[in-house]
């Protein structure tokens, strides 16, 4: 399938994200350097080399210790890899399956029969698209009532197959518009859940940007659930949660602080069963090296699954999700 993704590399200055300012004027410096050496004779590989390294450095200071709501504007980077760039790169096949046998094709979510080398299986993901009239198309990945239900029913399909499931999150939440709650949005999603709780085949759930509410859940009730590093999974919005609580778009900074939505704090938390490494500086200055890690992680991650029998999978889904939150065996005290 084709997509719009360019290569990167990590030298390209970047825009978008405030708190990388700094890093991007090194990468200007450093490409004004490296477009100087090649149009003189100059030997100024030692400066290029330092400048390297400073940039390195920068890259490694800030990562290392980026906030809840810096994680968030990388989980939401433009040039961080979609579910189209995921399909191209990582699979060998990929047939798509559309429509919910109801109502319409829903272009918010894709679905097909993949194959990875000598593995085959079903995915699932939020489509957002790359450009302005693709993510247009697709509703920033926000789907309708029928996207939800055609993944249910490709869910049952890898279920009657006896293939496993790979379901890839990225979305905002579900769509909110007046028309999509007249098809029952709320129950579209609501029986996603139940029902994939009950499904009898292995499910792989990734985040891979954001995942946001029940728009996300409602592809990721699983066996396990990863997120990558610079990712998002949250009840709201930073937006919608500093709206409701402080009615201030200016604490939403504090409101992604609150939520606990970062990788590193829903793995503490025990919501997650694991995190997938990104390259340095984020998916979206490597995107192709960390869609390999996404790939390795699925092949690893469903070897592992597949010395699991239909009913075992099934009852420790089940007990996974209804013990979230315990702590000694019982609900913590708020």
């Amino acid at each position: 399938m084709a997509t719009t993704e360019k290569s990167v590399t990590r030298n390209e200055p970047k825009t978008g994200m405030a708190f990388e300012r700094p890093i991007q004027e090194l990468e200007s410096k450093l490409a004004e350097l490296e477009a100087l050496a090649l149009r003189t004779r100059l030997d100024i590989s030692s400066e290029i080399e330092a400048l390297r390294k400073q940039h390195r450095a920068a890259l490694e200071a800030k990562y290392k210790d980026l906030n809840a709501w810096e994680t968030v504007t990388v989980a939401r980077h433009n040039e961080r890899p979609v579910a189209l760039d995921y399909i191209s790169t990582m699979l060998d096949d990929f047939v798509e399956l559309c429509g919910d046998k109801y109502f319409a094709d829903d272009r918010a979510m894709v679905a097909g029969l993949a194959t990875m080398g000598d593995r085959r299986f079903v995915l699932i993901a939020h489509r957002k698209g790359k450009s302005t009239k693709e993510r247009l198309a697709c509703n920033f990945g926000c789907a309708h009532p029928e996207g939800y239900r055609k993944a249910l029913r490709k869910m049952k399909l890898a279920e009657k197959l006896r293939l496993p499931i790979v379901t890839l999150i990225n979305t905002p939440g579900a769509y909110p518009g007046i028309g999509a709650e007249e098809r029952g949005q709320a129950a579209a999603i609501a029986e996603n859940i139940l029902a994939m709780m009950s499904i009898r085949a292995p499910i792989l759930s990734i985040v891979i940007g954001e995942g946001g509410s029940g728009g996300a859940l409602g592809i990721g009730v699983a066996d396990r659930v990863l997120m990558m590093e610079y990712s998002y999974y949250s009840v709201i919005s930073p937006e919608g949660c500093a709206a409701i609580l402080w009615k201030d778009g200016e604490r939403t900074p504090d409101a992604a602080a609150a939520l606990k939505l970062t990788s590193k704090d829903l793995l503490e938390l025990g919501l997650i069963d694991g995190v997938i490494p990104e390259p340095l500086g984020g998916a979206h200055r490597a995107p192709n090296v960390a869609m390999d890690e996404v790939k390795r992680t699925i092949l690893r991650e469903l070897e592992a699954l597949d010395a699991r029998a239909p009913d075992e999978l099934v009852r420790t889904r089940r007990r996974k999700f209804r013990t979230m939150g315990w702590i000694d065996g019982r609900f913590p005290r708020v």
